[in-house]
């Protein structure tokens, strides 16, 4: 039964490249940066992200006592914020995309963009909090106000949906208020370095940017606008060269992974525990080699999906709950690991891994379906009612 979750490794391609298409000769799929494509691949990344949650709770090198360490998912446990980068990347393309593509786009783009994001945060805070109570978690009004804030997570995995609204409102704000588009790239790129480098001096803490996956993926959001903006020049040239590129970024991938990994072994970003002097240079240096990582994973899936085109009906689907089953997965991890995030008890631990896999993935599935439409009633309860209202057509 233990070796049962090695299963996911055969599972997880057959999902991904179910139904896929590839491009031969010198064609290309042209549609890799379509909507529907980037969403599939979000969807297909935020299982992969769920795998990275129930990693940490049950094979990452941490966990005391030892003998609680289940093997099968170490894969997993260090790329979260690897998988993490492509959503950040295609989050920085797609508002570039959309400001030049659709007409007054600007106009109700906090309540289209920022709002839906804030939402989905507080209203898991709100469920995570409830779930706390019930394990029987014990809470003062200081931690009652931090918990229903979000100063202190009370979600364990929002750290996301807490940066990219600031995110995004660099971007609107800079191309509302400066009419040179290069400007107003530069400058939403500058917002993103400074919180970059404002988080390497931050110690590690129980609030906001509590630590480097606060920081160590996110410029891949700028580097999405980028991509955007220099799109008509940077495609053909990749077409020119795409073998190159692609053989290139593909045998650069694991020598970068393991670089960094060095780099985090001989500088590290825990220099703050123990009082080292140089403990934001070391986070920096840190930082810097994990954003060669990130950038080179981004760009392998740009290359392969150029040529590949993925997409069945499972995708398709997952797609349209990424952002809610990111945000909800987390609480049956939590539910049925050894302890929930904070130190209470879990309420039921799963022992086998692959059991324990299931059971979020199929709690959290129609826990995200609800959540999704809990948020379509809030932010259009207008479309909502209509639908409610529209006559049934009998048919013979």
């Amino acid at each position: 039964m233990k070796q049962l979750i090695y299963s996911v490794y055969f599972i997880l391609p057959v999902i991904l490249l179910w139904g896929a298409k590839y491009a031969g000769g010198k064609k290309y799929n042209e549609e890799f940066l379509s909507i529907r494509q980037t969403k599939a691949f979000q969807g297909f990344l935020a299982i992969c992200i769920m795998l990275h949650h129930i990693g940490q709770k049950t094979a990452a090198s941490w966990i005391q006592p030892k003998s609680r360490i289940v093997h099968g998912l170490d894969f997993f446990v260090p790329l979260g914020y690897i998988f993490v980068s492509v959503f950040l990347f295609y989050n920085g393309y797609g508002v570039y995309k959309s400001f030049h593509t659709k007409k007054d786009y600007l106009k109700g783009y906090i309540k289209r963009r920022i709002l839906p994001v804030v939402l989905a945060l507080y209203s898991t805070t709100v469920i995570f909090f409830i779930a706390r109570l019930l394990i029987g978690e014990k809470m003062d009004a200081k931690q009652v106000f931090f918990y229903l804030t979000s100063i202190k997570l009370c979600n364990p995995n929002t750290w996301y949906v807490i940066v990219l609204p600031f995110f995004y409102l660099a971007f609107y704000l800079s191309f509302k208020f400066i009419k040179n588009d290069h400007l107003a790239t530069l400058a939403t790129t500058a917002f993103v370095v400074l919180y970059m480098l404002l988080g390497t001096r931050i110690n590690h803490n129980d609030y906001w940017i509590r630590g480097e996956w606060w920081y160590n993926c996110v410029h891949l959001f700028p580097i999405g606008i980028i991509f955007a903006k220099y799109e008509n020049k940077i495609i053909p040239h990749l077409k020119k060269y795409y073998w190159i590129y692609l053989i290139i970024a593909l045998l650069a991938l694991y020598p970068l992974y393991i670089y960094q990994s060095y780099m985090c072994n001989v500088f590290g970003y825990y220099g703050d525990n123990w009082g080292a002097p140089d403990a934001v240079f070391r986070k920096r240096m840190s930082l810097l080699s994990q954003t060669f990582v990130t950038t080179d994973f981004v760009f392998c899936t740009i290359l392969l999906g150029m040529k590949v085109k993925i997409g069945n009906k499972f995708l398709d689907f997952m797609g349209t709950i990424t952002l809610e089953f990111y945000l909800i997965h987390g609480l049956f991890v939590e539910l049925f690991g050894w302890q929930f995030d904070g130190g209470v008890r879990s309420p039921h631990h799963i022992k086998y891994v692959i059991v324990y896999v299931l059971v979020v993935f199929a709690l959290g599935i129609p826990s995200a379906i609800l959540l999704k439409k809990l948020h379509s009633l809030i932010l259009h309860p207008k479309k909502t009612e209509n639908k409610t209202k529209e006559p049934i057509t009998k048919t013979a």
